[in-house]
């Protein structure tokens, strides 16, 4: 899989990230010139569960951005679809739940979780819109999603500079750093080729969710997007 088309067969994405699994969150901190870890503290309080609630976390990888919900207390499910990157984190994180799971067919009853939570994950989905549409039906009334992904800088000349990074440096760090340097091409490739932060709203909204907003981080090279599940009230977070 050498081309990002947005067309990803579920086995392709699972394969490639049997192969980074590994080293995957070594070479994400090196990648993102050790942003990655200000992000997922974002998502956390983005997402706001307390003690009681459940949340799902999707392409949860090795659970790494599980681990500040189960460290605050609260219920998570770490789902990926790469086993490797599962038994990886189940390893690392015995007391997380980890479950295999496509986002487009998710293993789990309506109304389960009190919030779902997907990052840089979403574009790897082969039809992300039913993957939204699945996160709706496994989330309570009234209960949120969050989802933090690549997106478009918004400053024209840092999304100059990003394209360049993206399609030039990036290839060559994950070339020295990965143990699979093409799958690093290819998600160059897939988050060029992602919706911008307008887009992506749209979608989500398409999919039946409510009150979606955004915000950037690093200039717009991150996207953290939230909605809300139509139905009962909740308290404000």
């Amino acid at each position: 899989m050498n081309r990002a088309d947005l067309s990803k067969q579920p086995h392709e994405v699972s394969a490639m990230f049997d192969d980074v699994a590994p080293r995957y969150d070594l070479v994400n901190d090196i990648l993102s010139l050790g942003r990655a870890r200000g992000w997922r503290k974002v998502v956390a309080e983005a997402v706001a569960a307390v003690p009681g609630e459940r949340v799902l976390d999707l392409a949860a990888g090795t659970g790494t951005s599980s681990e500040p919900f189960a460290d605050a207390g609260v219920d998570v499910v770490a789902a990926d679809l790469s086993l490797g990157m599962l038994e990886v984190g189940r390893a690392r994180r015995p007391d997380i739940e980890f479950v295999q799971a496509d986002a487009t067919q998710l293993p789990f009853a309506d109304a389960s979780f009190d919030a779902v939570t997907i990052s840089f994950g979403l574009r790897n989905i082969q039809g992300h819109r039913r993957a939204l549409a699945e996160m709706l039906r496994v989330t309570r009334p009234g209960g949120r999603l969050v989802i933090c992904e690549f997106s478009t800088p918004t400053p024209a000349p840092l999304r100059t500079v990003y394209t360049e990074y993206l399609m030039k440096a990036l290839p060559g760090i994950a070339a020295r750093t990965a143990s699979n340097p093409a799958a690093y091409q290819y998600l160059a490739e897939s988050i060029a080729a992602w919706p911008d932060q307008e887009e992506l709203a749209a979608q989500i909204l398409g999919t039946g969710w409510s009150g979606v907003q955004y915000r950037n981080l690093t200039g717009g090279i991150v996207a953290v997007h939230r909605a809300v599940k139509p139905g009962a009230s909740t308290a404000t977070r």
